[in-house]
């Protein structure tokens, strides 16, 4: 079954494609405001606690193209159901393991395999179901707006749960409106579009162990080192995979991804910006979650309303960025909106850590304010480059190819957002821990001539010196975070109150993490910038946004609106 399909079934379809991107956005938007608190819960290293955003993301990039196929060939319905319920039952193991790091991983793996065929099944049904041009215009728009919506309210409801010492509990919601959307779609219409479509499977192979070797191995170096020789092995399985994904893709006949594509230099240039800006536009936001929840403390509830101050642009500018990439050319936008999120990730760096605690080092929660000014600008360039890439993506090749190079950049635009987590986390975990280790024989030493406490009180002479330094080394090889988030030690026999963590001790932690965070906006700040430049002056001579545009819009319809709002 394919097209459009009777009047009577639209609607079901409508608000079956609806609740599944909203149920996508709420899984995949949820951890952001918690991390800080799911580190200091489980006393999880900064490698640790990246894969907690990765395992979801990465897992959703690398089957999304396949799920699309995968719809058109055996019915869209099905896969959407199918999705719900991988969604559903990645959440109900994080739930049941949220107290082990490593079910967790599992669980928001399963979790982001669901959103992978959540995100271009739902629009694809309701694309398929409108029956005419004009609906399929206000369904995709409507679509957009669940979309947008499930982004701004899923951290703030997931960090007013943690600030109530129940950020487990929030695995909850996504976990039920599963349920509820998996019933409700049941009415929607199916369709398919199976004519000319063949499963990649070599292609979707090689894909999946090269993108997760590299991850694992730029995530787990930056905890022990890029030189360890699991590592190298890592690294190399990646470039082994990646070159064979390349070549398998030049010889298919139905690739993932058109690599031919790659040759027209404009679209070469989008296709890199979309990666590198997109980098840096999540980059910033997990920066700034760690280093308000795992660095400051601040609470988690703040943390969840800066995303909502993200996500405020995207609403409010919608129609504002569709008319510019209409009368405008698209790569003076797409410009445009590099430089925002440049700006917001220099004007992060300038933060101090020290500013965000009290004298006593408690959590200020007044402070989460100065982060308002940079969100807003970093959403402002959300809104601005997310459609605006694709817009210049289909502008730079000839209109049969319009649908190809979407996807493709669509593509290229997610694996961005996955690596902003997985790059930010390794340049941060990496900077951190070797400038603490670099002060660590100082900060042993401070500590000693300072003298132990327990409860703040003097630690008992008869307790062993060698016993305290040794606990103490323990934690220390943990990392900063852990360092950082611990106040005392327990005795792991009694479970009672052991040793306070040691001023000297405590601020080399803090002030790595603090420093680290600084230069990962910074690097952030000039991926954006890069991009910014790259697409002013190496896009110059392409094709300008009116005609081209027009022409598009008249054959494609409105899907460029999901562009506008659609990237999750």
């Amino acid at each position: 079954m394919s097209g459009a399909q009777a009047p009577s079934r639209f609607v079901p379809t409508l608000i079956a494609g609806c609740l599944g991107v909203f149920v996508a956005q709420v899984a995949y938007s949820l951890p952001a405001s918690i991390l800080g608190t799911i580190q200091q819960d489980l006393g999880i290293s900064g490698a640790d606690l990246t894969w907690v955003s990765a395992a979801f993301a990465a897992a959703m990039v690398i089957f999304e193209l396949t799920f699309g196929v995968v719809g058109d060939i055996f019915g869209r319905k099905q896969l959407l159901l199918g999705g719900l319920a991988l969604l559903a039952a990645g959440e109900l193991i994080t739930i049941l393991g949220a107290s082990h790091v490593h079910t967790l991983w599992i669980g928001q793996a399963v979790a982001g395999i669901g959103a992978g065929a959540l995100y271009p099944i739902s629009l694809t049904m309701i694309a398929a179901a409108a029956p005419d041009a004009k609906a399929r215009a206000n369904a995709i728009a409507l679509w957009a707006g669940f979309l947008s919506v499930g982004a701004a309210v899923s951290p703030i409801t997931a960090g007013a749960l943690a600030e109530n010492g129940h950020w487990k509990s929030s695995f909850w919601i996504p976990l039920a409106l599963a349920a509820v959307a998996f019933v409700i779609s049941f009415a929607a219409s199916n369709s398919s579009a199976p004519e000319g479509r063949k499963l990649d499977l070599p292609g979707q192979a090689t894909l999946i162990i090269g993108l997760v070797s590299l991850i694992w191995a730029l995530t787990q170096g930056s905890e022990i080192g890029y030189g360890e020789g699991r590592i190298i092995v890592g690294l190399l399985f990646a470039a082994v995979f990646l070159v064979a994904f390349v070549i398998v893709e030049l010889r298919s006949a139905s690739p993932l991804i058109h690599l031919s594509l790659f040759t027209n230099r404009a679209f070469a240039i989008t296709g890199i910006t979309a990666v590198v800006g997109m980098f840096a536009y999540l980059a910033t936001c997990f920066s700034m979650t760690m280093f308000l929840g795992s660095v400051a403390h601040i609470g988690a509830v703040w943390i969840g309303i800066l995303f909502l101050v993200i996500q405020v642009p995207a609403l409010l500018l919608v129609p504002l960025v569709a008319k510019l990439i209409h009368s405008v050319s698209p790569q003076w936008v797409l410009t445009a909106g590099f430089a925002f999120i440049g700006v917001a990730a220099f004007w992060s760096s300038t933060f101090d850590a020290h500013d965000f605690v009290t004298s006593q080092g408690a959590p200020d929660n007044s402070q989460w304010v100065r982060f308002i000014g940079p969100m807003i600008l970093n959403g402002i360039g959300f809104a601005l480059t997310v459609g605006s890439i694709t817009a210049v993506a289909i502008n730079s090749v000839p209109l049969r190819l319009a649908g190809m190079a979407s996807a493709t950049t669509n593509l290229l635009r997610d694996f961005g957002f996955a690596l902003g987590p997985v790059l930010g986390g390794a340049l941060y975990n990496s900077i951190a821990k070797g400038r603490f280790n670099d002060g660590l024989d100082a900060a042993f030493g401070e500590s000693a001539k300072q003298g132990f406490t327990v409860l703040h009180q003097p630690l008992d002479p008869h307790v062993p010196t060698d016993a305290v330094m040794g606990a103490l080394h323990g934690i220390s090889g943990a990392g900063p975070l852990a360092v950082n988030s611990v106040q005392t030690l327990t005795d792991p026999a009694s479970g009672k109150p052991f040793v306070d963590m040691p001023f000297a001790l405590h601020d080399l932690a803090f002030t790595s993490l603090s420093n680290a965070f600084n230069t990962t906006f910074l690097v952030a700040a000039l991926c954006a910038l890069v991009s910014a430049v790259l697409t002013a002056v190496g896009l110059i001579g392409a094709k300008s946004g009116s005609d081209s545009d027009r022409e598009f819009a008249a054959e494609m319809g409105t899907d460029v609106i999901h562009e506008v709002t659609g990237a999750h």
